[in-house]
């Protein structure tokens, strides 16, 4: 008896090293975002990310491990981080913002990314083309260039008088790509586009200061890290000042903001996670053409505009995606 149980254990201890063979390789995947881990959007938009990896079969701590990086919108931490995640020689990486993709270019030219909340991907030299990327990288656009006439129109709907907007937001963004849009399309509405560049809290002040001070001016906040973290000293300045501004998101108009016509970012990260999901499958970035997006959502806020003294007319009104009271 003693020797059958003897080789009955010795059975059991052979098929051991079978099963951990026959389990599933651990992939493993870098995140890295511009902004606070603990700001709600940001958590959000990583746990759309990580849903959307799950609804393709990769669960954490089974297939897959995920290696998160938040620069807490310290553009000098971006390269930092950025090299970080490219030593340990993930199999692709998650790249929010343009400012951060750059950065990981800079860094590897082999490693797989894929980037969200870019939107001048070929004028940033990560792309070769939206259909064919030809590289390392790939992913999903956020604006293309028309959408800075879409904005000003908003702002000279609201606000007829209107005769100059200041678009702020940082160097490190696709900052060119959205003045020059915004340049161009300014006329068609009788106003004119004063860029003004913003790095941190005390440039921003600066500039909403020195926007103020002109009569009939408004702002537009395009897509940029450094906006999205100070997105609180924007709004409360914007009050101060009385000034009629245009966001590209939602969470800002959440917050208080006046208005804003963009896309859901979430929805950009759950999508991001089936192109990941197919590079972990073997599909390579070259071949995977970036994305543009196919909703947008108007989000105005009537409150704001009523401590603003402006009418929103009804047909700006039922045009809204969402009416924040």
């Amino acid at each position: 008896m003693r020797r059958r149980e003897f080789i009955a254990g010795l059975g059991g201890t052979a098929a051991m090293p079978l099963v951990t063979y026959a389990q599933e390789r651990v992939r493993r995947v870098g995140v890295l975002v511009g902004r606070n881990e603990s700001d709600p959007e940001v958590q959000a938009q990583v746990a759309g990310f990580r849903q959307g990896l799950e609804s393709l079969g990769w669960s954490v701590g089974r297939n897959i491990h995920i290696e998160y990086r938040y620069a807490a919108g310290r553009i000098e931490r971006f390269p930092v981080l950025a090299k970080e995640l490219v030593d340990l020689h993930l199999d692709a990486v998650l790249s929010q913002g343009t400012a951060i993709t750059a950065a990981l270019q800079r860094e590897s030219r082999t490693m797989p990314i894929v980037f969200v909340t870019v939107s001048d991907p070929i004028g940033s030299g990560f792309v070769t083309s939206l259909a064919r990327p030809d590289g390392n990288l790939t992913g999903f656009l956020m604006f293309e260039s028309g959408i800075a006439g879409k904005w000003l129109g908003m702002l000279k709907e609201v606000s007829p008088k209107l005769a100059r907007v200041a678009l702020l937001a940082s160097p490190t963004t696709a900052y060119d790509h959205f003045v020059r849009a915004a340049t161009g399309a300014a006329p068609s509405f009788g106003l004119e586009l004063v860029p003004y560049r913003v790095e941190n809290a005390t440039d921003i002040e600066h500039a909403m200061e020195a926007v103020s001070r002109e009569p009939n001016s408004g702002l537009l906040l395009p897509p940029d890290n450094t906006a999205l973290v100070h997105r609180a000293l924007l709004i409360e300045l914007a009050a101060r000042y009385r000034l009629p501004a245009v966001y590209f998101s939602r969470v800002y108009v959440a917050a208080g903001g006046l208005m804003s016509y963009g896309i859901r970012e979430t929805d950009m990260y759950r999508q991001a996670a089936t192109y990941v999901d197919r590079i972990l499958r073997g599909e390579k970035p070259a071949v995977l053409p970036v994305q543009a997006p196919t909703k947008y959502e108007t989000v105005i806020n009537v409150k704001t505009a009523k401590s603003l003294g402006l009418a929103i007319s009804p047909g700006l009104l039922v045009a809204a995606d969402e009416v924040i009271e």
